[in-house]
């Protein structure tokens, strides 16, 4: 019986065999002399000074998670695939066979819903050296070219049917199961899962329908990231909650293109990124305003005395949500999604502000205990679907540890919060009220005490003033 050879193994005999031939030769290769090492050294220097000269450094490589966060607990649990692998990195693990199912479905749907032949095929591996130059080199060098423009082929291709049917409601007709389209949804987000935005734009080109390609893929992210409205690109005129708070500086900023899926939904939280010399107030829902130097000899916001949201609350400080929150749902994909947005700002490559960085370390400023929690959700700031406070409690505890935000950040919030709770007349006011009239029974007690107080007063002085009390009621 002939056997038949499938894509995949042809491609790793191809690399066996190279691998093979690269060690053979190594062997034979003269060492190399410390001068050629030094000079090496230097013209790398050099390249990388010619490249911040053009125009600063090229865009983060998708790549695998740094290794700072490789040792998390639950890395398993926030870094890896639930059901599809997408992109080279988990290619080819056994555990992700079924979501391999699913891929090659949604890709042949894309494909025959295009009318495009094997063309589609020809073009992705036309640009595949250009497409090479997103990854880091450790997670593509065992693949040919030919090998990776496959899986670029038929993962970009899923990934953009896989959209569609989202924003459409088709994955019934494509008898997926509700399950495997939350898990997959949560696969798209992972720093390890991506593949370039310009792959997507390519084939988005070919396929014939890129104005509604497109317009999936942002319906798509405004879901994702609890936006129903198009995004804005100037910054709102809102109502301050302090006289003093300054205006944001409006600059007009390019939108360049993502990166990948990730990056793209990070831009879309945070808003376009400003010129890099100015600072960054990240503002969840718009463009990043440009905010004015502060005084360098302020006091630090980054230390503060308050350790939760109760502690604010007895200090007379209470919390009000905004218009505009983008971190409203806490669900299961909370945890994975900021995590990996984290990992992305971690990359050493990525020169950014570490905008969500910074806010989930201000969320765990906030959140210590479940009573946090419990108030956050009471005036709506927080919605929970895990199902209990606790829990919640537990996760931003957990992802907000060892964090590096700007200290930029959320810095006049900090410090108006700290400079309230410093004064402790107000702090001692609010503190009796918080402690004698958190309830509505104590104030009825209170008001009653009043009351007998008053009526024993009155009854005293008509004891002790009889005539004056007669004189009174005549």
């Amino acid at each position: 019986m002939e056997h038949i050879v499938s894509i995949d193994e042809l491609h790793s005999r191809k690399v066996v065999r190279s691998k093979a031939c690269e060690g053979s030769s190594s062997r034979n290769r003269p060492a190399i002399t410390r001068e050629e090492r030094f000079r090496n050294f230097m013209d790398e220097g050099d390249q990388e000074r010619k490249v911040e000269a053009l125009g600063g450094r090229p865009p983060a490589k998708i790549q695998k998670v740094i290794f700072l966060l490789r040792d998390h607990k639950h890395f398993v649990k926030y870094f890896e695939p639930r059901v599809a692998s997408i992109g080279p990195i988990h290619h080819g693990k056994p555990k992700y066979q079924l979501g391999e199912k699913y891929k090659l479905r949604l890709a042949y749907e894309f494909v025959q819903g295009c009318g495009k032949s094997i063309n589609l095929l020809y073009e992705v591996e036309k640009k595949i050296k250009q497409l090479r130059e997103f990854f880091e080199e450790e997670v593509i060098e065992k693949y040919d070219d030919e090998a990776l423009a496959w899986i670029l082929f038929v993962d970009g291709c899923a990934i953009l049917q896989y959209i569609l049917c989202a924003t459409n409601d088709q994955f019934k007709e494509l008898n997926i199961k509700t399950d495997s389209v939350a898990f997959a949804h949560q696969d798209l987000f992972l720093l390890e899962n991506q593949v370039p935005y310009r792959l997507l734009k390519l084939l988005m080109s070919l396929s014939g329908k890129e104005e509604e390609l497109r317009k999936s893929i942002e319906s798509f992210i405004r879901n994702v990231t609890y936006q129903q409205t198009e995004p804005q690109q100037n910054v709102d005129e809102g109502e301050s909650s302090h006289d003093s708070q300054p205006e944001p500086i409006e600059r007009e900023v390019p939108i360049t293109e993502p990166t990948h899926l990730l990056d793209l939904m990070r831009t879309t939280l945070l808003g376009p990124t400003p010129l890099r010399s100015s600072k960054v107030v990240p503002s969840f829902g718009k463009t990043r305003g440009i905010w004015p130097c502060r005084n360098t000899r302020q006091e630090d916001p980054d230390w503060q005395s308050y350790r939760n949201v109760q502690e604010l609350k007895a200090a007379g400080i209470h919390l009000k949500r905004g218009k505009e929150s983008c971190l409203r749902s806490i669900n299961d994909s909370t945890g994975p999604k900021f995590m990996n947005l984290i990992a992305y700002e971690m990359c050493l490559d990525f020169e950014n502000d570490f905008g969500i960085s910074s806010y989930i370390s201000f969320l765990d400023s906030l959140i210590d205990e479940v009573n946090d929690v419990k108030d956050m959700r009471k005036v709506q700031v927080l919605y929970n679907l895990l199902g209990s406070d606790q829990e919640v409690a537990d996760l931003f505890n957990e992802i907000g540890t060892d964090l590096v935000p700007n200290t930029e950040a959320y810095k006049d919030v900090k410090f108006k919060i700290q400079s309230y709770y410093n004064n402790n007349c107000m702090t001692y006011m609010a503190q009796f009220f918080h402690d004698h009239f958190s309830s509505p029974w104590t104030i009825l007690a209170f008001l009653g005490v009043l009351l007998g107080l008053a009526l024993t007063a009155l009854q005293t002085w008509s004891a002790i003033f009889p005539h004056s009390f007669d004189k009174a009621k005549n």
